[in-house]
This record gives C-alpha cells, structure tokens and sequence, in this order.
C-alpha cells in the first residue's frame, strides 16, 4: 500500500498541476509543516499540568514536544514572563505525511457530530488551522489515564500562494470540508 507522500508524488501532482493549470511540477503546491499546539494555562496552578500535558502531546505527535513559555506578564492571569504555560511539536518528512493521514482516516470520523472541516480556518496565505477540542479522538489516548480533557490546535503550513491552491492541495490529499448547501449557497453550521 502507497504512502501519502508516495501518492502524492505520482498521482497527487499531475492532477493538481490539471486542476491549477501550472505548466511547472514545482509550482505545485505541498505541505511544509505541521504545528501542533496545546494551551496549559492551568499549568500556572497546578505543576501536573504541564507533564500531563506534554506527555498527552508526545503520545499523539510521536516525538516530544518543546515547552512554550510566556513572553511577557499578566497579572490577571497569575502569568510571569518565562512562565512555562503550553507545549509544541513541529512535524516534517514522513512523521507529517504519516499524521496527516491518521487525522484524515482515524481522527476527524471519530469527532462527534463531524459534518466536515470550515473553509474560514484559512489565514489568507495559504495555511491552514484546525481546532480540536478534544484529545480523545486520537487513538493513542486511553480515557482512563488522562486527567483532564484538552484542546489542541493544528496548523498546515503550505507553499500556495493563496487560500483557493491550499484548498486544492487539501482537498486532493483528502480533508474534508463540510459542503455548500445548493438552495442558500451557505455551509450548514452546527447548532
């Protein structure tokens, strides 16, 4: 069975170059990164937090993460500057093709009530955000040992000039985003 950068490579880039009408196999555009990102604001409070935390992390991104800390002060929040409040893992090569996979084929069925992705996680340059809201849709989570239920965001950086050849790319690679309905040419929303 082919990999996700192996069916890329061969089928994935004659079809994108058809679909965008590039003359250019390297005008394609392809995936540079992927960023996974976890808030641990309560880490602050409690220190078991941020191990938690990080370890929930490395279990779904398969290498460890780098402890992100706070740039500057806020005294509402209890926060001081260097404070370590979340934690990061950079994906690249085949680790990315590899959970980019497991998110289009394992995690995004499991998440209840998925009617598809939204086309505004755009940012205007061609990258693309995700928000979960819950770690436990990833397969390597065991419900019995986390303490407390977290969010997470995942970033898709792309090489496309804009939002519409980062849509194809994602498309093609097999994301789903939720479908325009015909009679208001709206997304359905979830209520």
């Amino acid at each position: 069975m082919k990999t996700l950068k192996q069916r890329y490579d061969e089928e994935f880039v004659p079809a994108l170059m058809k679909e965008l009408n590039l003359s250019n196999q390297y005008q394609v555009p392809k995936i540079v990164k992927v960023v996974l990102n976890i808030g641990l604001g309560e880490s602050t409070q409690n220190s078991k937090a941020l191990e938690n935390g990080v370890r929930d992390l490395q279990l779904i991104a398969g290498q460890k993460p780098v402890v992100t800390r706070a740039k500057k002060s806020v005294a509402t929040f209890k926060v001081r500057k260097g404070m370590p409040i979340g934690a990061m893992v950079t994906l690249r090569g085949n680790r990315m093709y590899d959970f980019l996979s497991k998110l289009n084929g394992i995690v995004l069925p499991r998440i209840r009530d998925f009617r598809g992705l939204s086309e505004k996680g755009f940012d205007g340059r061609g990258n693309y955000n995700i928000g979960i809201r819950d770690q436990l849709v990833f397969p390597e989570m065991e419900y019995d040992k986390i303490d407390k239920v977290r969010g997470m965001n995942i970033t898709i950086v792309t090489t496309a000039k804009n939002d519409m050849e980062a849509k194809a790319l994602l498309e093609v690679l097999g994301i789903p985003f939720r479908r325009k309905s015909a009679a208001s040419g709206q997304s359905p929303e979830v209520a």
